[in-house]
């Protein structure tokens, strides 16, 4: 009884590190976009938490990010056969 020493393909390929990487950046920069705002004092209300930047631009940017993670997680690439008879 002899086991064959079959490797099986690697789960993810470098086009998903990639795409991960990118969904990362992405969540750094919504985040970085979502600071700041802050009163110097905080008996006087600071209307600049309630910006465009803060309540649209960033949580736009950081959905985009969690969706690239979720993509570079799903993403399966077409393993090319050396088979031609296997398609």
């Amino acid at each position: 009884m002899s086991l064959e020493n079959k490797q099986s393909p690697p789960i993810f390929r470098r086009i998903n590190y990639i795409i991960m990487i990118v969904g990362i950046l992405f969540l750094v920069v919504g985040y970085i976009l979502l600071s700041g705002g802050a009163a110097e004092d905080p008996n006087h209300f600071n209307p600049e938490i309630f910006n465009t930047r803060r309540i649209v631009v960033a949580p736009i940017v950081m959905l985009i990010g969690l969706i690239l993670g979720i993509v570079a997680i799903m993403y399966r690439p077409k393993i090319k056969s050396d088979n031609p008879t296997e398609e």
